[in-house]
């Protein structure tokens, strides 16, 4: 294992108890398959970002009007990352600033919407995220959300039923995006849809942006006038989020992130979001993305033979949706049994009944080396550890794994 992932002589020194902690998770990513779908596996370039003395620095505002002084590295490495993502991303604008996804939308609510105005978006039960209008969340507490969904037997986006809700409820903002549905948004339907009820258009892309980058996935860019997204996942980033737009939104966004939402940025993370930006415009992440999008091809129609239920019967990204009830079991029993192989992923809503499935992703492993033939073998893991083989299928996970080290030997 490489020595980016174990902690280093000092730390273990200083602190041998978070030592252990630190690499006791090195081992378990090392020695266990990470099907996550909202996980990846940085670059030791990303990560030496992330350690980087800009950990130390306070930035509140933008660059070039800081609250703080000592800020000419900092905004330089801000200036850096947003460069990038606008060239990556071909957009006019880029907020890098965000903490996270959640930090994206909430922002991007607050730039466009006032508490009670009402929203449309994916329902919680058909994969819409807790910033969807989860009463458990803000987006919940202070609007009104309006739920769409999917077809009963395809499970695919039901436009028609989008459309006629957008209609009925003339919404101010209509999200699409989703943490589970596996096929791509027809982002011009929903976009023709905001402008006949005069509705503002938010595209949560925290899933698809790493293969917008690459290539391998439609961008909504073109389409959105608020684009919220991610900075790991697929885009093998530091966790973080972002928010794109054109011009007219600009100011309205920023002031939203700061100092609305937000107060100091993390400049470290900044810094290394400019690193996975850099990475991403290179031919290597466009095979990447393409490569990710092959391998979840080839395992979810190894799963479906192996048994599963697929949700839309299929999957045109990195992410699979899938129900085990055909083996007997519920999505949370079949996560149980495969974590106990060593194989990590989780559940998700099911677009029918109250049933929860599986959820898994391929951008990790893909990272690692892993392609086709792998995603042949990771489905024959599923069944034997689902079949009551956990220690046997644990054996071949770790062999596996140590094939395929995420930083190399």
């Amino acid at each position: 294992m490489s020595v980016i992932t174990q902690p280093t002589d000092l730390l273990r020194r200083q602190d041998p108890q978070m030592a252990d902690v630190l690499a006791g998770e090195a081992r378990r990513q090392a020695d266990t398959l990470q099907l996550i779908a909202a996980e990846n596996f940085t670059s030791p370039a990303v990560l030496t970002a992330l350690g980087s003395a800009l950990a130390n620095k306070y930035a509140e505002g933008y660059p070039g009007a800081r609250h703080h002084g000592g800020c000419e590295y900092a905004d330089l490495a801000e200036q850096i990352a947003v460069e990038r993502a606008r060239a990556l991303f071909g957009v006019e604008h880029a907020n890098v600033q965000p903490h996270s996804g959640s930090s994206a939308v909430l922002a991007a609510y607050a730039a466009l919407l006032r508490p009670g105005d009402t929203v449309l978006a994916m329902g919680l039960p058909y994969g819409g995220h807790l910033t969807h209008g989860s009463p458990a969340n803000f987006s919940g507490r202070w609007f009104d959300f309006v739920g769409y969904g999917v077809d009963a037997e395809t499970g695919l986006i039901d436009y028609q039923q989008v459309q006629d809700l957008a209609r009925a409820h003339r919404p101010k903002a209509i999200v699409c995006g989703s943490i589970c549905y596996p096929r791509h948004p027809e982002y011009s339907v929903f976009r023709e849809i905001a402008d006949e009820v005069g509705a503002y258009l938010i595209a949560d892309a925290a899933h698809p942006i790493g293969l917008v980058a690459g290539g391998a996935a439609p961008s909504p860019v073109p389409y959105a006038d608020i684009v919220c997204a991610t900075t790991h996942k697929v885009l093998r980033g530091p966790r973080g989020g972002m928010i794109l737009c054109g011009s007219e939104f600009a100011e309205r966004i920023d002031r939203a992130v700061f100092p609305f939402t937000q107060g100091g940025a993390q400049m470290h993370t900044i810094a290394a979001k400019a690193v996975a930006f850099g990475e991403a415009a290179r031919p290597a992440f466009t095979t990447y993305a393409h490569r990710v999008v092959a391998n979840a091809r080839v395992l979810a129609d190894e799963l479906e033979a192996h048994g599963f239920i697929l949700t839309t019967g299929g999957t045109d990204t990195h992410l699979i949706s899938a129900d085990p009830a055909p083996l007997g079991l519920d999505g949370p029993t079949a996560r149980g049994r495969l974590a106990a192989a060593g194989i990590v992923l989780d559940t998700c809503a099911l677009p029918y009944g109250d049933q929860r499935g599986i959820r898994l992703g391929t951008a990790a492993v893909t990272t690692q080396g892993m392609g086709e033939a792998e995603m042949v073998r990771i489905a024959g893991l599923f069944t034997a550890a689902l079949h009551g083989e956990p220690a046997k299928t644990r054996a071949e996970v770790m062999e596996l794994t140590l094939e395929y080290p995420p930083y190399g030997a």
